[in-house]
């Protein structure tokens, strides 16, 4: 018996975003963020590791998010932390784009 892969869920319609906007959502109750980069959409925990504040209004760029309390940045990608004060990556949800959507899963 494998492991039950997790549900896909949709979180927005891939027209409802321009490039470099984002949207808040929630994936499987957790707060996200659905951030578009050109054509693509990255859906991140809205979570800062460093102290639990929401990256929702965080610069967004060259691909990572900055947290707006004390800049720490992450990258959309992976999550991983690029600069203090935050050592602990962020949350990244997988994601497919299907039938005009973006679906995110734990």
């Amino acid at each position: 018996m494998g492991m039950k892969r997790p549900v896909m869920e949709r979180v927005i319609g891939t027209s409802e975003l321009k490039s470099g906007e984002r949207r808040s959502v929630f994936v499987d109750d957790i707060p996200a963020l659905v951030i578009r980069i050109e054509d693509q959409y990255f859906v991140v925990e809205d979570v800062c590791t460093h102290d639990g504040q929401p990256l929702t209004n965080g610069v967004i760029q060259d691909c990572a998010i900055v947290c707006p309390r004390h800049s720490a940045k992450f990258d959309l990608k992976t999550g991983k932390a690029l600069c203090m004060p935050a050592t602990e990556a962020i949350k990244v949800f997988r994601t497919e784009i299907r039938d005009g959507a973006v679906w995110a899963s734990p």
